[in-house]
């Protein structure tokens, strides 16, 4: 996976994967009216990580050992000016702060893949080092790396507030 994704005077699209999807139980609360919806959200898949069940939500598992892994998602593009507002309202749903050792998200700018093949580098989170370790050896992977497909992406109005989404 890429570096951190505060590099400055770049503002890549977010990958999101989870419960941040359009249709999914974050994605208005957080995104609405924030991102560029033209003709919807674009998807696009992040090779060479996994996706894992949380309590709830979410985790995608850098994985660059098993080639055949992959998580699905979106891009969203923020709409201009809301950048750092999108930014701001990311971290506190996934509850991360930087330095914070007890973080379950980190943020990332990693190389994803669109329809048509070609790479984009987009910001998402990915789960942090310590709780990704744990995933890797006893974390329950998502078959075909789609939580909306699974069956348990929880669909309906949410409170940002309620705790991490992926």
């Amino acid at each position: 996976m890429g570096g951190k994704a505060t590099v400055a005077g770049e503002h890549p699209p977010f990958f999101v994967y989870g419960t941040l999807r359009r249709g999914g139980r974050y994605h208005e609360a957080c995104l609405g009216g924030r991102v560029v919806t033209g003709s919807g959200p674009e998807p696009a898949i992040l090779p060479g990580a996994s996706l894992f069940r949380g309590p709830g939500y979410p985790y995608a598992v850098p994985e660059p050992d098993r080639p055949d892994a992959f998580v699905r998602g979106e891009l969203f593009r923020p709409l201009p000016g809301r950048d750092a507002e999108v930014r701001e309202v990311l971290d506190r749903l996934e509850g991360y702060r930087p330095g914070a050792p007890d973080n379950l998200y980190e943020p990332v700018v990693a190389r994803v893949l669109r329809p048509d093949g070609t790479a984009v580098r987009a910001r998402l989170y990915v789960a942090a080092p310590a709780l990704a370790r744990r995933l890797r050896v006893e974390g329950e992977r998502i078959p075909g790396g789609d939580w909306m497909a699974d069956g348990v992406a929880r669909i309906g109005p949410a409170d940002a507030s309620d705790g991490p989404a992926g």
